[in-house]
């Protein structure tokens, strides 16, 4: 049988971005053929889901903060957040440990700008993913493996910084760690790639 849990970021921006929108939409992708769940929380009242994203099954939006969604006594203790800064690495044992695993909006500040301390705050258990900056599909992707499928962290396959190269003198270096696919390539979410080549004159800040 397989393993619900749920997943949320908590998204702390006003408006979603391209790189976002692409990003969520893959982690909602995914985490439907999981049979879980994927969450935004603390979403804006005015705040516009894309039809694409508020198309995908496994995908709900909340206007709640993920605090006020498990507050202390009723739930707050299965909630792991994914934290750098924790002390202990996530690891297959956690399953039976946590229902949900809680994301601090962009994780994938070039440099990171440690936004998920505002999750930190308030009292969740952290894991940590290891000590490179993941973007937040892989970030997701990364925890459903090593939950759902029982990877240990040293077992998935990671490449970091991997060069992106659209023709014989066009490339670029993606600051972040990415799983790989069958054939060692970094999976990113459709349609990731021809939006960094149409705006590679953009830093990578902006496309969020």
């Amino acid at each position: 049988m397989p393993i619900s849990k749920t997943y949320i970021v908590e998204h702390l921006d006003p408006e979603l971005g391209p790189w976002s929108e692409l990003e969520y939409i893959a982690i909602a992708k995914e985490t439907g053929e999981a049979k879980s769940t994927f969450v935004l929380s603390s979403l804006p009242a005015d705040f516009q889901v894309p039809d694409q994203l508020a198309a995908q099954p496994a995908f709900k939006a909340e206007h709640r903060g993920v605090e006020e969604m498990y507050p202390a006594g009723n739930g707050k203790e299965r909630v792991c957040l994914l934290d750098p800064a924790a002390e202990k690495d996530l690891n297959p044992d956690d399953r039976a440990e946590f229902d949900v695993f809680l994301f601090g909006g962009i994780l994938g500040d070039d440099p990171p700008r440690d936004r998920t301390s505002e999750l930190r705050k308030k009292g969740f258990t952290g894991r940590r993913l290891g000590p490179v900056q993941m973007t937040t599909d892989t970030a997701v992707r990364v925890t459903r493996m090593v939950i759902e499928e029982q990877y240990t962290l040293s077992k998935v396959p990671f490449v970091d910084h991997p060069d992106l190269k659209f023709s014989e003198h066009e490339s670029t270096q993606m600051p972040f760690r990415y799983v790989t696919d069958k054939d060692g390539k970094p999976i990113m979410p459709e349609g990731m790639v021809d939006l960094i080549k149409k705006d590679a004159d953009k830093s990578i800040d902006d496309l969020f």
